[in-house]
């Protein structure tokens, strides 16, 4: 499988290793990307970057909360030019209010609804395409709900009233006020958009994303010589590690570092008088997982490392 100078650029980007050991990960791996990441992490030259922090493309993402529902949508754009455009801005205002009354989180179905003023989502961004002279697309949303309590929405790097580059959505069920619950949403929120957690809980993280460090830890231990009942140990113990460290629930609150996100949750539960439920959440952060090519800095990469 063969690699670019591209390539090199983004997996020297993606593990902060050097130029020349990212160059020798793709040659022994073929070229397969990811293969070539977990050789770098497995010889510790490589921090242990998640594929989802990977941020590229541009636009906004959008959060709305109506009563104890919450949704968060994402609308790529080609530019940050456009992502600060008024009726781009007003697009992605009134498709995240539209998305509050959809059900589930189908973003065919939401393309489909009713856009206000006439015609549907779909129609309308299609029409600003045609207009502004810039591809976008709604990619993705995800809604929230409580049955008591509240839906907190957090934007981090706030271009307008909820529109940014990270959107945040706390569900807390509760019986609690909303003196108690919004604050305590907030500091949530403002967590989520600092530590990035992959899941709620240990047990919801992705199982692919499991074995996986599960056979990077492997490889790091069998180079230890240790025992193989000593090296199964520190497999065991380098993936609780990482079960804690990315799952919210069990994250240390990053206002104290030292405080598990569950006994924050539960200690303004008993200050409040009654249990506080941390229930789901959402993440989105502008075009995370979207890679785009830098031609510059690729060629640059191509003259030091001999490559075309």
């Amino acid at each position: 499988m063969a690699y670019t100078a591209a390539d090199v650029k983004n997996l020297r980007e993606r593990t902060g290793a050097g130029m020349m050991d990212c160059k020798k990960a793709l040659d022994e791996s073929g070229g397969d990307f990811e293969a070539a990441v977990d050789a770098l992490r497995a010889k510790g030259l490589a921090a242990a970057a998640k594929k989802s922090s990977r941020t590229a493309a541009e636009g906004l993402v959008g959060v709305a909360v109506s009563g104890t529902r919450g949704v968060a949508v994402e609308v790529n754009s080609e530019t940050d030019f456009v992502a600060k455009n008024d009726q781009f801005q007003d697009f992605v205002r009134k498709t995240t209010e539209v998305a509050l009354g959809a059900s589930g989180d189908d973003v065919e179905a939401l393309k489909n609804a009713a856009y206000p003023g006439g015609g549907t989502v779909g129609e309308t961004l299609t029409n600003n395409v045609a207009t502004i002279g810039e591809n976008q697309q709604i990619r993705r949303m995800k809604t929230v709900s409580v049955g008591n309590g509240v839906v907190v929405p957090y934007m981090h790097n706030a271009a307008a009233p909820n529109l940014g580059k990270i959107g945040v959505l706390v569900a807390l069920e509760s019986e609690a006020g909303a003196e108690v619950l919004e604050p305590l949403g907030k500091q949530i929120a403002m967590h989520i958009a600092a530590a990035f957690p992959l899941a709620l809980n240990a047990d919801d993280l992705d199982a692919e994303l499991i074995a996986r460090e599960r056979k990077i830890a492997a490889e790091k231990a069998a180079e230890s010589g240790k025992p193989a009942e000593v090296q199964a140990k520190m497999v065991d113990g380098a993936v609780a590690k990482y079960a804690k460290e990315n799952a919210l629930l069990s994250q240390l609150f990053v206002m104290d570092n030292k405080t598990p996100i569950s006994q924050v949750v539960d200690q303004a539960g008993k200050a409040a008088g009654t249990k506080i439920v941390l229930k789901d959440y959402v993440r989105f952060q502008l075009g995370e997982g979207i890679e785009k090519a830098e031609s510059d800095f690729a060629a640059e990469v191509a003259a030091a490392a001999g490559l075309k």
